[in-house]
């Protein structure tokens, strides 16, 4: 079982309300790859059509055909597992000062919590394949190491599982991914077509979270 994974938003900066991890897994991997190939050399602008990378938001593609893609992507059968949060609930255990400080642990908690919404499951292996990304106060293998720790104890006992970080470039499965989060940023921030780009991926998804939603509760208690 492989699973895809990427982000949208950001831990510390000032722009946008929510930090969203988004995961998709495929029976076929090798069919994402070929379909998202494929719909580059047929659909995309020509100066595009030999790029290794192309983002969700690439300004040179129009939200007309960010849509098609979406529908194109949403049609290859993948299932999405995504989780979400609002910034402003980030508990105090992760800031310093009223700052987020702790980004490299807070952000293996998320991704934790995320991979989480796939169990239970029944697979051989489970392959976790995200984009290169450095965590501030937590190396790769030390993020690596967490989340087996963390998962492999409630996976079935001859399950393995592997996580890898890999250039976006060389992966159009994970660039997929990144896709999945931008409409999904769309709609969360309620920016222009968010509703419209969800509606396409909502029968897709087969489970979502929002995270520390009940900060502010438990603060008030």
């Amino acid at each position: 079982m492989y699973i895809y994974l990427d982000e949208s938003g950001n831990l510390t900066g000032k722009n946008g309300e929510y930090f969203i991890i988004g995961t998709y897994t495929i029976g076929n991997p090798k069919r994402i790859e070929n379909a998202f190939r494929r719909w580059q050399r047929r659909k995309f602008p020509k100066k595009l059509k030999g790029k290794t990378e192309i983002k969700f938001n690439n300004s040179a593609i129009d939200d007309k055909l960010r849509h098609k893609t979406l529908k194109f992507f949403a049609s290859q059968d993948i299932r999405i597992f995504y989780a979400y949060l609002k910034r402003k609930n980030i508990p105090q255990e992760y800031r310093k000062k009223g700052k987020v400080h702790h980004t490299g642990q807070l952000y293996a908690e998320i991704v934790r919590a995320t991979l989480e919404l796939y169990l239970p499951i029944d697979e051989p292996q489970v392959i976790v394949v995200r984009d290169q990304k450095s965590l501030k106060g937590m190396g790769v293998q030390q993020f690596h190491e967490m989340l087996k720790v963390s998962l492999l104890p409630k996976l079935p006992p001859k399950t393995q599982f592997y996580a890898y970080a890999v250039d976006s470039t060389t992966s159009p499965p994970v660039q997929v991914a990144d896709w999945i989060c931008g409409a999904l940023a769309r709609y969360y921030e309620k920016k222009l077509l968010g509703e419209k780009f969800y509606a396409v991926l909502k029968r897709n998804i087969v489970n979502e979270r929002e995270l520390f939603s009940e900060y502010w509760a438990k603060r008030w208690e």
